[in-house]
C-alpha cells in the first residue's frame, strides 16, 4: 500500500450528494495541518452525483481523497469495512456521509487516544444533545439501555458514527452487516480499552434517513444476539511468560531434521 499514512477519515455515503461537498471542506479545513491526513470516501451504490461531487470538492481544496464505488448497495457497515481496508492510516476516524457528525469534534477524539496505552481501544463519540425527531431519540435511547445491559460496552451511544481506533484494531474484529453499531462491544471483547467524548451533532439538511424504525430494530434484535454469541465465544490469550526468538544453530537444526 506504500508509506504508511497517520490518520485516515472513513466516511461511507450513499445518496448524499446535497450534503458531501460541505462535509468535505471542513473535513480538510479542520485537519489540513495534521501530518498524512487523508480521507477515504466509500459509495455505497448511489444514485446520484456524490462521488463526482466529493472529487470536484477534495480536487478544489487540495485535500486527498481516496475514493472507492460500491456497484451495489451493501450497507453501512460494508462500506466501513471497505474504507478501511482501502485507508493507510494507522489510525482511523469513522463519520457518517450525512454532514451530521462535525469534523470539528476530530481534534478531541485525537486528544483523548493520545492518553490510551493499549494498543487496542477505541474512541466513540457521544450525541449527548442529538438533533432528530423525538420518535428517533426515544429508539436510540431504548436500544441503547438494552444494549448496555446486555452488552456492559460502558458507550451510552454507540450509533454515533464518529469513532476513532487504530486500523490494525479494526484489522482483528468479526465483521457481519450492522457491526458498525458494536465496535465498541467488539474491540472490549478483543481486550481493547473503550472511551467516551461527548461531541457535537447537527440537523439533516437534505437528503433522507436510509433507516426506518422497522428495520433499526429487527436488525438490532437479530445483531444483539449475535454480538453476545461472538462475546461469549471469544477467549483472550494471556502470555504467561515473554515470548523468546533464540536462534537455532545450523548444526541443531540438521539434528531435529534427521529425527524426524
Amino acid at each position: 500500500m506504500g508509506k504508511e499514512r497517520t490518520l485516515s477519515l472513513v466516511i461511507p455515503a450513499k445518496d448524499e450528494q446535497d450534503n458531501i461537498a460541505n462535509l468535505l471542506t471542513e473535513a480538510f479545513g479542520v485537519m489540513r495541518d495534521y501530518p498524512g491526513f487523508e480521507v477515504v470516501l466509500v459509495d455505497d451504490g448511489s444514485q446520484d452525483q456524490t462521488l463526482d461531487t466529493a472529487i470536484r470538492t477534495a480536487r478544489s481544496l487540495g485535500g486527498r481523497l481516496i475514493t472507492v464505488r460500491h456497484e451495489q448497495s451493501i450497507g453501512q457497515s460494508g462500506a466501513l469495512a471497505t474504507g478501511i481496508r482501502h485507508a493507510r492510516g494507522r489510525l482511523i476516524v469513522t463519520m457518517d456521509g450525512d454532514g451530521q457528525n462535525d469534523p470539528a469534534d476530530i481534534p478531541a477524539l485525537l486528544q483523548r487516544a493520545n492518553s490510551i496505552r493499549a494498543s487496542d481501544f477505541c474512541i466513540a463519540g457521544y450525541r449527548k444533545n442529538r438533533k432528530d425527531t423525538a420518535w428517533k431519540r426515544f429508539q436510540s435511547r431504548l436500544a441503547n439501555r438494552v444494549r448496555d445491559a446486555l452488552l456492559h460496552d460502558g458507550v451510552p451511544d454507540t450509533g454515533c458514527g464518529l469513532k476513532l481506533l487504530p486500523r490494525a484494531t479494526f484489522l482483528k474484529l468479526p465483521w457481519f452487516d450492522h457491526g458498525h453499531r458494536f465496535i465498541p462491544a467488539l474491540v472490549r471483547g478483543i481486550g481493547g480499552e473503550i472511551a467516551v467524548v461527548e461531541v457535537n451533532h447537527r440537523p439533516r439538511t437534505a437528503g433522507t434517513s436510509k433507516y426506518s424504525a422497522w428495520n433499526r430494530a429487527w436488525a438490532g434484535i437479530l445483531d444483539l444476539f449475535g454480538v453476545l454469541w461472538l462475546l461469549h465465544r471469544t477467549r483472550i490469550p494471556v502470555i504467561a511468560t515473554p515470548v523468546t526468538a533464540n536462534p537455532v544453530d545450523s548444526d541443531t537444526r540438521a539434528s531435529v531434521t534427521e529425527q524426524s
